[in-house]
């Protein structure tokens, strides 16, 4: 336990100084930051104006950014602040979330170096945006789950998973695709035991077995994953709306609203769910020309080292799912497909490639799987993390504002066309 926490202290000081070395540059609002920074402002006013700003979305989030803002002032770092300071609690649940996997400190620790390097999160924990504390949250909560998935008396588990969940949703609510995932596995596996399903050759790894979880039963789902996750999500619009039941409904009405409506204006870097995994179209977060010859820029695209090999590594997943039948096989596939294919199912077409966000960085799993399963020497996955590290540092100048670039190696970078 002593040296879990010793690891996960290091893993956090370590993404914290890097996450916020240059973080106030620049020293202006970039891409959406104009939406969630003007919101957080007017929580801190004495009293709430109409209109309320960006009322599409829930307000945890931009809670975190008013109190920041409060700390240290109306400045780039009071507004970027809790985006690194979530940044950095994210690859410590990802490591915890490794250890619940695995087992092992080693690769739990590599995943979270993966998960690190795939530029992504780097990126996301560095602006004043919703995406980083939901994921935060949802890794979390899914830490908990996997804890509690092994164990006959899951509740305490599954409660701390659904807080989690709730807080997540409460920042974004697309938070809420990884608690459904966490439903459909429950729904699932108690189907199958109504069923009295057997596997004729089951072992301990098997992904379902038919005793379960014997003493969770309705009640204990329904508080679990449904009450607890309900509480905590309308507990964070108190602050805005007091104890009025309709005020807090209504808002529930215009997030809805707003998230499923199909009549939105296209958007020059949007992009459809299909692609996000191919990394086919980044979104440019920032473009400033410098001098002539030198740019400032901040792409969010992913680190095409490790997460196309991802693609395999899921597939071998899969494979290894089907075959035989391995929970932390099938436990990756459902923390990988559910937020990312969730997208799919909803009516709007606007979409962006940070939505793959969470499934990007569950991937970094699925690539440990891969590389530590069989008769693999130990040696290949840390050589694997050493690339995706080289990868990470390649895209540097056009993933921190204050390094700057030049136009030759914002060249070379852009390898296809549809990068620009």
């Amino acid at each position: 336990m002593m040296r879990t926490g010793i690891i996960a202290a290091i893993l956090f000081v370590l993404a914290h100084f890097a996450l916020l070395t240059g973080v106030t540059t620049p020293e202006k609002f970039y891409f959406d930051e104009v939406h969630y920074v003007p919101a957080a402002r007017q929580m801190l006013e004495a009293a709430m104006r109409e209109p309320m700003l960006n009322p599409m979305h829930p307000p945890l989030a931009k809670q975190f950014m008013a109190l920041s803002i409060h700390w240290f002032g109306d400045i780039p770092l009071g507004w970027r602040y809790p985006s690194v300071l979530f940044g950095s609690l994210a690859v410590v649940a990802v490591y915890l979330c490794g250890l619940a996997l695995f087992g092992a400190q080693g690769p739990a620790v590599a995943a979270s170096l993966l998960a690190s390097f795939n530029q992504m999160l780097f990126v996301q924990s560095r602006i004043a945006m919703l995406d980083i504390f939901s994921l935060a949250f949802s890794l979390f909560a899914i830490t908990a789950f996997m804890h509690g998935f092994r164990r006959k008396r899951p509740h305490l588990w599954f409660a701390l998973a659904g807080i989690g969940f709730g807080l997540s949703a409460a920042c974004k609510w697309s938070g809420a695709f990884v608690l459904a995932v966490c439903i459909g596995i429950i729904a699932v596996i108690r189907l199958m035991q109504i069923w009295r399903t057997q596997f004729a050759d089951a072992r301990a790894d098997d992904w379902y077995r038919p005793d379960l979880w014997p003493g969770f039963n309705g009640w204990h789902f329904a508080a679990c994953f449904l009450l607890i996750p309900a509480a905590v999500y309308l507990a964070t619009f108190i602050p805005l709306y007091g104890f009025s039941v309709p005020g807090i409904l209504e808002a529930q009405r215009r997030i809805f609203s707003d998230n499923t409506t199909s009549a939105i204006a296209g958007h020059t870097y949007m992009s459809s769910w299909p692609s996000w995994p191919f990394l086919m179209r980044p979104v440019w977060y920032l473009f400033d020309k410098i001098d002539e010859d030198h740019i400032a820029a901040v792409v969010l695209l992913g680190n095409p080292l490790i997460l196309w090999p991802a693609l395999i590594a899921v597939a071998i997943c899969l494979r290894d799912w089907i075959v035989t039948r391995r929970l932390d096989a099938f436990l990756i596939l459902a923390f990988y497909f559910g937020p990312y294919l969730a997208w799919a199912l909803l009516p709007r077409t606007l979409g962006f490639i940070y939505y793959y966000l969470p499934a990007a960085t569950t991937a970094s799993f699925a690539l440990v799987y891969a590389l530590k399963r069989g008769s693999l020497p130990g040696w290949l996955l840390w050589a694997y993390v050493a690339i995706g590290f080289a990868g990470f540092a390649a895209m540097l100048p056009i993933s921190a504002a204050f390094i700057g670039t030049s136009m030759a190696t914002f060249s070379r970078l852009m390898i296809f066309q549809n990068w620009i």
